[in-house]
C-alpha cells in the first residue's frame, strides 16, 4: 500500500483523494492554533505560494495532542487559519499523530523518517515531513527546524525526478 492510498479527510470531514497528488512534493505539518510556532503557518502558506507551481502541496493537520494547543474542531482551525495567517494550502481533518490512535499517516510517516536517535514519537505541534515526488519521505523537521533548511530541502526534492 503506497501513501497514497492512505484515508485522508478534509477539515469538513469529506475524503480527501491523496491519490490525485501522486507525482508531487507534499510537505505535511501536524498544526495548531494555540502554540509558540504557530506564526509557521504564514511561512507555509509562503512555500506553498512560492513553489506550487512546481508541484508542491502543503497539507496541515490540526493536532491537540500537544498542550491542548488545538482545542478547536478542524472547520474552525481551518477558518482561523485562512483569517489570521492567510492560509489557502489544505487543511485536514484534525488527527492524533501519536499512541494508539494515530493517524495511518503519520504512521508511516514516522516509520518512514523516525526522529532523533531513531525515535518514531513525535515530539511537538509543526513537526514537518517532505514526501518526494516518489511518495517516500525524503526528510523530517522537527518544530524548530524552518527557514533556509527547510526551503533547500523542499528545493532538492521538487527537482528530483
Amino acid at each position: 500500500m503506497s501513501l497514497y492510498d492512505t484515508d485522508c479527510r478534509t477539515h469538513l470531514g469529506e475524503p480527501f483523494n491523496l491519490q490525485a497528488l501522486n507525482g508531487q512534493v507534499l510537505l505535511i505539518v501536524n498544526v495548531a492554533s494555540k502554540c509558540g510556532f504557530t506564526p509557521q503557518l504564514e511561512e507555509l502558506e509562503r512555500l506553498y505560494q512560492r513553489y506550487r507551481d512546481q508541484g508542491l502541496t502543503v497539507l496541515g493537520f490540526p493536532c491537540n495532542q500537544f498542550g491542548k494547543q488545538s482545542p478547536e474542531s478542524a472547520a474552525v482551525f481551518c477558518e482561523f487559519g485562512e483569517k489570521r495567517h492567510g492560509v489557502t494550502f489544505p487543511l485536514m481533518e484534525k488527527v492524533d499523530v501519536n499512541g494508539k490512535h494515530a493517524h495511518p499517516l503519520f504512521v508511516r510517516l514516522k516509520r518512514e523518517a523516525p526522529g532523533l536517535l531513531g525515535t518514531r514519537f513525535i515530539k511537538w505541534n509543526f513537526t514537518k515531513f517532505i514526501v518526494g515526488r516518489d511518495g517516500r519521505v525524503v526528510a523530517r523537521f522537527g518544530p524548530r527546524e524552518h527557514g533556509r533548511p527547510l526551503r533547500e530541502a523542499l528545493e532538492r526534492a521538487l527537482e528530483s525526478v
